[in-house]
């Protein structure tokens, strides 16, 4: 089942995504949803007529997740590209939800910083209230799977060992298209898709999922050892290699520049970077 967060002119709805368009449900957004307990129930047996997928502008999935947790440094080629070992623990940081723009909204390249990047992420949907998750918790609770690409301010982000103030400027971070449950995906809550992200038609990065160091379900054990995660918050898993930022000379977002961020299964985002 594919779960999204569409704009009305009534407002936002979620909305299942079916071959013919998108059925609207009893929900505000996906992030509302998820807080019933039934809802895998409830939004597969809404009905009603279809909206079209050409007619229909997405907001992010989960619009105003409660936590985003990110992880750094989680892909083999990655950390050895950045230089440094293989990490014992995840490495967490946070953003705040008023970073997060929709699939196709425009990246705002802020006046503040001339380096701007991209990172392609599987992202893990919250749908059931856990702490110190046990394996077996921690698989229940995933809701199912997004794609997120974790833009980031470079020059920001070092300015401090936080990484915290690179990571969350305002109308940087596209969520979704969807939110696929973890049945429809190969490895199903360890999911193994080929991840790619591409500027301008040129690629930069391609992974397979499958080669993160903490899978989706030891994330969620970890985070929530630390705090109770509810339905609706989200963990982008991390980056692979290929970032603009290891690249030699250094390549950065520029005005009109077109991000497209794909994960096979679940969907793409695409983005035009724009001066704010």
């Amino acid at each position: 089942m594919k779960i999204a967060t569409v704009r009305t002119p009534e407002g936002s709805r979620a909305a299942r995504l079916d071959d013919d368009g998108y059925v609207l449900l009893d929900a505000p957004d996906a992030g509302a949803l998820l807080e019933r307990e039934d809802w895998a129930d409830a939004a597969a047996s809404a009905k009603g007529a279809p909206l079209s997928p050409d007619a229909t502008a997405l907001a992010p999935v989960v619009p105003r997740p409660g936590k985003i947790f990110c992880v750094g440094l989680n892909y083999r080629k990655h950390i050895l590209e950045m230089g440094r070992a293989l990490p014992e623990h995840p490495t967490l940081f946070a953003k705040f939800s008023d970073a997060l723009i929709g699939p196709a909204d425009d990246i705002r390249l802020a006046p503040e910083s001339s380096a701007v990047d991209w990172e392609a992420e599987l992202t893990v949907v919250i749908g059931r209230t856990v702490r110190r998750a046990s394996e077996r918790e921690a698989e229940a609770a995933i809701a199912g799977f997004t794609v997120m690409n974790d833009v980031t301010m470079r020059d920001w982000q070092f300015r401090t060992k936080e990484w915290l103030q690179g990571k969350t400027f305002e109308g940087t971070t596209p969520l979704g298209p969807v939110l696929v449950t973890p049945d429809e995906l190969p490895g199903g809550v360890r999911p193994a898709l080929d991840l790619t992200c591409r500027v301008n038609g040129e690629v930069m990065q391609q992974a397979d999922t499958s080669e993160l160091v903490f899978d989706p379900v030891q994330l969620i054990r970890y985070a929530s050892t630390v705090i109770t995660l509810r339905p609706g918050d989200v963990i982008a898993t991390g980056t692979p290699g290929g970032v603009g930022h290891a690249r030699k000379p250094p390549r950065h977002l520029a005005d009109r520049d077109v991000v497209i961020t794909e994960i096979e299964g679940i969907g793409r985002l695409e983005n035009t970077a724009r001066t704010a």
